[in-house]
């Protein structure tokens, strides 16, 4: 069974084996976190997770972003992430949610579910009217996921697709 789980410190350790391990940059999603020790990871970036969720701290230019994670049992599988609103930079660039799921889980069907899944709480969220998501244009696994999920393909450059999905 697939269900999404807000960072929590219940599920640090495999919170932290999960971040750890996810790539810097894969498909536009950053991890600044990859290779974090787990002394860091308790004390750095799980906070700044946690505190991000409730729009503390934030560095200038950022806004609120809740992390989910995406999990199938007691193993996590993927982690969500959703901004509560846009600033102009997401406007035009990543928009609110942003996704990854570990490469032996991908052609499973857990992306389509978790963003089904993410989509309902972002809706309880966000303003706009529409939930902004960007794709690369290498990328055509995730296209079909936003698609799957009501997505249409608002514009295009020359290496990306900007997905809208109605609220």
């Amino acid at each position: 069974m697939l269900y999404l789980k807000e960072i929590n410190y219940e599920d640090i350790e495999k919170e932290y084996l999960f971040v750890r391990n996810m790539p810097i940059d894969e498909n536009g999603l950053t991890n600044k976190w990859n290779g974090i020790s787990r002394e860091d990871f308790r004390n750095k970036a799980f906070t700044e997770m946690t505190a991000f969720s409730k729009g503390e701290n934030l560095p200038e230019g950022y806004v609120p972003e809740t992390f989910l994670f995406l999990w199938n049992g007691d193993e996590i599988v993927g982690q969500f992430r959703i901004r509560h609103y846009l600033c102009e930079s997401l406007r035009t660039g990543g928009g609110h949610i942003g996704y990854f799921i570990k490469k032996e889980f991908r052609n499973k069907g857990y992306g389509k579910e978790g963003l089904r899944q993410t989509l309902q709480i972002a809706r309880t969220i966000i303003p706009e009217d529409e939930i902004y998501l960007r794709v690369n244009k290498d990328n055509p696994a995730s296209l079909k996921v936003m698609f799957y999920n009501g997505g249409y393909i608002k514009y295009e450059d020359e290496n990306k697709y900007y997905v809208r999905i109605k609220k």
